[in-house]
């Protein structure tokens, strides 16, 4: 009986809104914009979209776990596998023309300039 209320307690209930693992993510501004360094460890590129919309900047996208094997039982596990989601708000107007994209070592690399406030 004790036991069914700690599993039914909320410790053991996911997120009402769970959107999966977020990626750690490092922001540097710059005189002319932003450079964003998002920790995509093991996520192809092509798994990875990057949209800007006024100042948020999301990435979305999807880890997989390629070292699964017929007969293969998990003894531990620590690496999220599954979609992910991450917005952060840019504290400045950016330039939507101008967003680069690189990938280096685990590391997708996100250039925004600022937009022109002149325009």
């Amino acid at each position: 009986m004790a036991r069914d209320r700690v599993l039914r307690s909320s410790y053991f209930r996911p997120p009402a809104e769970d959107h999966g693992w977020q990626p750690a993510l490092d922001v540097y501004e710059f005189k002319d914009g932003w450079l964003l360094k998002a920790d995509l460890a093991g996520v192809r590129p092509s798994e990875v979209t990057v949209s800007l919309r006024g100042r948020v900047v999301t990435l979305r996208g999807h880890r997989h776990d390629w070292a699964v094997e017929e007969g293969c039982a998990h003894y531990r596990m620590e690496i999220a596998y599954s979609s992910f989601e991450r917005s952060i708000e840019l504290p400045g107007d950016p330039d939507a023309s101008a967003v680069a994209t690189d990938y280096r070592d685990g590391m997708l690399l996100i250039r925004i300039r600022r937009g022109n406030p002149s325009k």
